[in-house]
Parts: structure tokens; C-alpha cells; sequence
């Protein structure tokens, strides 16, 4: 483990670092100490998540190093998120610029049906009532055309004080060019109100997003910070970060204060591992796919991880920076019934936690993915979670035969129907992220992780045609995983809407010296010091006139950098036009040095042979069945074959081979021509 930063270094002795991931079943731990990996699961407990994270950590016997601030912890949380799916963020107001308290309401105008002649009411993100007008107008020159007096300020507070609200959400216009009226109202708010600053959130254009954001941000802050204090409360005196939904963390002590950047939380670790064991093998492009128990979330790495702007959290654009993913509600939890026209479908609603898949012994009733795995023989109750959960295998058979009679299909065939239309869910969200987009998959490896994703990725490499793919170590608890190698880091933007051929390189470095000081302080604050931080700086740019933007990373001679957005345009979109080149934003992304350097080794001299063997639906022969810790680095396993770990299994099909490498990743390879 690489020495802990300075923010850590003020307790006496560092003997580990714990991550931590709250998923929508089981809530899953990896602890890196003295060099070896140590894993762990809990069902979650979604009423209140941190009972989970602390049963984890007694069970693992981590109580008293905990508490004596001996492991940092460092956690992704799904509490902004649920909190935002499922409309339960607090009372919030908006306030807005006299003459646009409707602008939320309003939004784009886009309809999501378009040639629906009686479209469904859309949700109204702020009641009316809790809508206030303030003077205090910017112009698009960032002029103020109006003050904003004391007898302003003294009677918004009477209204907000009468309508009962929790929070307050700030959003005028042109507030990114000049946030002084904003500054103004929260200094006098935020006395007696959570408040949140649109230029502080989002310091961009666009009014409806930058507005969203700050609502979502003001109304889910309250329920995470208060979610972290508990939690804090609960590990402390050692230290606890928070994963963003960039793939970086922060203190918790100031997480709070950013909830919107936190709605991709979980799944943004599961990325931040799979980048860094990338990083580790040598690979460079990734097409990931995390199925866990409630989601499969897809996302695709080439160089690193891909970062957007135009994210959705249920029906509100999310503009904040985070990474580029897809998400389907597709997992091991997935309930699958027959729909009114006799068809066979699955998901998206889940069995969850409680009462979970039918297998899991909890009282669930209804036939899930899970089940339909074990039914096929590809879970072993034997090796089902190292044999510490015990694996009902009867009533996942009971509960496929309710869809089994209801279709007039055998078992088996039902729950092979099951696992079919669960992988084309999953194929169509992996070509949306990919091919849709451009990219050719001849050079990519299909990446699983999550509980349930090893049963599953030779068909869907094979759907995809793919040739190339990797279970990596620890996939199960790949995301809690993510926590521990991820650093800390800031992603900072700002709007500089100028023609390209109007500013010039010098103009560009000051602004970006302005955002990296910016990230720098923040950073700082929390303890990481200057020389492990590093900068790397880029531009949204669009022709002049269009809506959407494409990224670019920075680089001096202004006239490649057009002609690198040309070909990406092109490579997109299929063209490039001969149109001027609009600047949109600058983007500051500062990071440190991670708490590990490299994961351990597997030091297994000798190739292992099967455990035992298992009859699995659809295959003449019974399959080898082989434990992962066993195997040795490049053993050849030829399948069909199981490969049973603590918290996953890995379905190796027919036609493909698998071998571990040095860190015990599964790297499978295509044997069909």
C-alpha cells in the first residue's frame, strides 16, 4: 500500500483501507491490509444504509481498529440517489429572477412521446407556492441591472419562514458571469436554511439545467448530509470519503454540500476499478457492464474513463459532470412475468433486498434472474457465497414453475427464456454506449463485474461479437473495490462561450490557472498535498449555432485542436461541417495519488483441478466446477467450466478460454473462428 496521504497521517498507525459500496441487495466491503485483499457482503439494509455498513464491519472484525481511526473508510452511497428516484428529496424553494419563477416548470419543452396527442403531465419540480421572484438581474454581459436592498432580503425570508420549506435552491440568470447577487441572498439565508448557489454547482449556461441541478443539489442535501453524520458518527475517529459520481472521492465533511455530484456514486467505482486493473494489465479499452441485484449499469473506458454532461437521475437532466453510463433494469434481481399478451419479460422492477430472489431464503416468491440460474445449475449452493448464505435451489424451481405452467414450458426452458431475454436487455444497452456511437469492438474487452455478471459475459461477448473479455479480481465487490484505489479529486468547469478563432492560446491558460487554483484549495483543505495532485484541463466545443458540444482535451496549437474536434465530429456523427467553432466551457479535472499503488499478487505455482463437477441445463456432460483462489497465474481452463469465487461465479461457455493472470483476473479469449 503506498504511504497514506496527509490527511490520513494524523492518526498513528494506518492499518488499512476499507471500502465500502451500498448497493440495492447486498452492501459489499473490500478491506486492503498488510498487502492482501479481504471481502465481504451484507444485505442492505435501504431504510437506514449505515446499519449495513456498521454490521459489515463488526462481522469483520474491524470494531475497535475503526474506532481507534485506524482504517479509513471510504464509501459509495446510493442515498442521493434513491432519494432523487424516488421523489423523497425535502422541501425545497427556488428562487429566480423576477419574471421566470415557471422556469423549472417550463423546462426545455421536449416531449418524451412526440406524436402523443394527450401526453402524460410532467412532474413539476417546485410547487408554485414555494416559487419566489428577487430582483438582481445579470445581463449576458454579467452587468448587475438591479440592486437587491435589505427590505428584499427581509421579506423573502418572511415567505420562506411561512412556507415551511427546508431548503433553498438559487438560480438567477447569468449567475456563472457574476454570482454577486447569489452571494447576497445566501449570506442572508443560510443562517436558517440548506442553501445552494447555482454558480457554486454549476457555473455554466443554460438556466434549466444549471437550475435542476441546484434544486436537486438543495433538496437531497439535507438527507445525505444528515445520512454522513450518522455515519461519521458511527466510524469515527477515522476518516470517511465519499465516491463522486466522476470516479474521484471526497471528504465527507464537505460531501454534503455536493449531493448532486453524488448520484452516480456506486456504480462511478465499479468504473474507477476497472480503470486502474486496466491500468495494471497493460489493456487500454474496456466495454463494461456492472449487474448487480436491482441494475446493470454499462459504461466504456478508452484511455480512461468517459465523463458527460448530459446524464439523466429519473426525469431531470443532470449537467454536472459524471461519468458516461447507461443504465437498464436488468440485474440478478429482476423479476420476470408474463405480460397480458401471454409474452415472457423481465424486469424492471426487482425483488431488492428484502424479500430478495426466491433462492435467497427470505420469503421471496416471485422468479428472478437469480433464480433462473440456480434452476440451470449455475449457482451451487455449495460454493453460494463461500457457503456462508444458504442457497434454496427448491423454491427458485417452485418459483419458475409458476411462469413454466403459466407458458406451457418445461423448467428448465423457462428459466433459460429468462437468462435469453435478461442478455438481449443487457446487448442493447452495451451497443447504445459503443457501437451506436462509433466504436468498433475489435480492440475492446467486455468487462463484467458485480454479483452477477461472470454468468453471463461469454453471451454477451458472443452476441457482440467480441473476441476479448475480463472478469477481474474481486468482480463481485468490484465497485466497493473502486472505493479503495480511487483518488481524491475535483472536477471543476466554467463557460467561456467565444468563437474559437477569438481567443488565444494565453487567454485559455489564465482560465484554466483560475479553475485549477479553484481545485487546488479545495484539495488542499482536505489534507492532500500540493505535489501529488495533478491537472489535466479540457474544452467543450461545438459548430457555432448547434445545442451539444463535444469534449476535447486541451492542447496549445489551437489549430490541431480544431482539427482533432473535426475528427471527432466526424468519427460521432458520421460528418463535419465547415463551420466556425463555438467554445462552450473549460474544464479543470485535478486528482492526487490514490491510497494503493497495485493490488496483490496470486502466487499459485501449480494449475488447480476441479473442486468437484455440476449438470447444468443444456450442456450433454457435467462441467468442471473450480475454485477461483485456487487457480494458478495463465492455467488454462477450457470450457465449459464454472468457476466459483466468495461472492461471484463465473460461467466460462463453450468455445472460450480462460486464464488468470499475476492479480487473478480472468482474462477469457474467444476459440471460435
Amino acid at each position: 500500500m503506498a504511504n497514506p496521504t496527509s490527511s490520513d497521517s494524523k492518526h498513528n498507525a494506518i492499518l488499512g483501507v476499507l471500502g465500502v459500496d451500498t448497493g440495492g441487495t447486498f452492501t459489499d466491503f473490500v478491506l486492503l491490509e498488510g498487502g492482501a485483499l479481504r471481502i465481504h457482503k451484507v444485505l442492505s439494509t435501504p431504510d437506514s444504509p449505515e446499519r449495513a455498513i456498521l454490521q459489515g464491519i463488526q462481522e469483520m472484525g474491524l470494531e475497535a481498529a475503526v474506532r481507534a481511526g485506524n482504517i479509513p473508510v471510504i464509501h459509495g452511497s446510493t442515498v442521493a440517489t434513491n432519494a432523487a428516484l424516488e421523489g423523497k428529496g425535502v422541501k425545497t424553494a427556488l428562487i429566480t429572477n423576477i419574471g421566470f419563477r415557471d422556469l423549472l416548470t417550463i423546462g426545455r419543452q421536449t416531449r418524451s412521446e412526440l406524436y402523443q396527442l394527450q401526453p402524460a403531465a410532467k412532474p413539476v419540480p417546485v410547487p408554485e407556492q414555494w416559487c419566489f421572484e428577487m430582483p438582481g438581474r445579470v445581463d449576458s454581459d454579467g452587468t448587475q441591472l438591479e440592486p437587491i436592498s435589505e427590505q428584499d432580503l427581509s421579506s423573502l425570508q418572511q415567505k420562506l419562514q411561512r412556507a415551511g420549506v427546508e431548503a433553498v435552491a438559487i438560480n438567477l440568470l447569468f449567475s456563472f458571469l457574476n454570482p454577486t447577487p447569489e452571494k447576497t441572498i445566501k449570506d442572508a439565508l443560510a443562517q436558517d436554511w440548506f442553501v445552494s448557489a447555482s454558480h457554486e454547482v454549476l457555473a455554466e449556461a443554460g438556466e434549466y439545467e444549471r437550475g435542476i441541478a441546484t434544486w436537486l443539489n438543495a433538496s437531497l442535501g439535507p438527507k445525505v448530509s444528515h445520512y454522513l453524520q450518522r455515519l461519521l458518527r458511527g466510524v469515527s475517529p477515522s476518516p470517511l470519503a465519499v465516491m463522486q459520481s466522476t470516479g474521484g472521492t471526497m471528504d465527507a465533511t464537505v460531501a454534503g454540500n455536493s449531493a448532486v455530484n453524488m448520484l452516480l456514486s456506486g456504480p462511478a467505482g465499479g468504473l474507477a476499478a476497472a480503470q486502474f486493473i486496466a491500468q495494471q494489465t497493460g489493456l487500454k479499452k474496456l466495454l463494461t457492464f456492472d449487474m448487480g441485484g436491482t441494475s446493470t449499469d454499462v459504461a466504456l473506458i478508452d484511455g480512461g474513463i468517459q465523463l458527460t454532461s448530459e446524464g439523466r437521475i429519473g426525469p431531470w437532466p443532470v449537467a454536472v459532470p459524471q461519468v458516461d453510463m447507461h443504465t437498464i433494469g436488468a440485474g440478478g434481481g429482476s423479476i420476470a412475468y408474463v405480460d397480458a399478451g401471454g409474452m415472457l419479460q423481465v424486469g424492471p422492477e426487482s425483488a431488492g433486498a428484502a424479500p430478495g430472489p426466491a433462492c435467497y431464503g427470505k420469503g421471496g416468491t416471485q422468479p428472478t434472474v437469480t433464480d433462473a440460474n440456480a434452476v440451470l445449475g449455475r449457482l451451487q449452493p455449495e460454493y453460494f457465497l463461500g457457503g456462508n448464505m444458504k442457497l434454496d435451489v427448491a423454491a427458485a424451481q417452485q418459483a419458475v414453475d409458476q411462469l413454466a405452467t403459466a407458458l406451457g414450458l418445461p423448467r428448465a426452458q423457462t428459466a433459460q427464456g429468462i437468462i435469453d431475454i435478461a442478455n438481449e436487455h443487457m446487448v442493447r444497452a452495451l451497443r447504445v454506449i459503443s457501437i451506436e456511437r462509433g466504436y468498433h469492438l475489435d480492440d475492446f474487452h467486455l468487462c463484467c463485474f458485480g454479483g452477477a455478471g461472470g454468468l453471463h459475459v461469454c453471451a454477451l461477448a458472443d452476441a457482440l461479437a467480441m473476441k476479448q473479455a475480463m472478469v477481474p479480481t474481486q468482480g463481485g465487490v468490484l465497485s466497493a473495490l473502486g472505493m479503495v484505489v480511487a483518488p481524491k479529486s475535483r472536477q471543476l468547469s466554467h463557460a467561456l462561450q467565444k468563437l474559437l478563432s477569438e481567443v488565444s492560446g494565453a487567454e485559455l491558460i489564465t482560465q484554466f490557472e483560475t479553475l485549477e487554483k479553484q481545485g487546488l484549495d479545495a484539495l488542499k483543505a482536505e489534507g492532500v498535498a500540493a505535489t501529488e495532485l495533478q491537472s489535466d484541463f479540457s474544452l467543450d466545443v461545438r459548430y457555432r449555432g448547434q445545442r451539444f458540444y463535444l469534449n476535447l482535451p486541451w492542447q496549445t496549437d489551437l489549430a490541431a485542436l480544431e482539427e482533432s474536434f473535426h475528427q471527432q465530429h466526424e468519427q460521432r456523427y458520421g460528418h463535419r461541417l465547415s463551420i466556425p467553432l463555438e467554445l462552450v466551457n473549460i474544464r479543470c479535472h485535478l486528482q492526487g495519488t490514490g491510497p494503493v499503488q497495485s493490488l496483490p499478487t496470486q502466487d499459485n505455482a501449480e494449475p488447480a483441478a476441479p473442486r468437484s463437477h455440476a449438470n447444468l441445463f443444456g450442456f450433454e456432460e457435467s462441467v468442471p466446477v473450480y475454485w477461483r483462489e485456487d487457480l494458478a497465474s495463465a492455467q488454462n481452463i477450457i470450457g465449459p467450466a464454472l468457476i466459483a469465487e466468495t461472492i461471484s461465479t463465473t460461467l466460462v461457455a463453450p468455445g472460450w478460454k480462460a486464464q488468470p493472470d499475476a492479480q487473478g483476473n480472468l482474462l477469457l479469449t474467444s476459440l471460435k473462428m
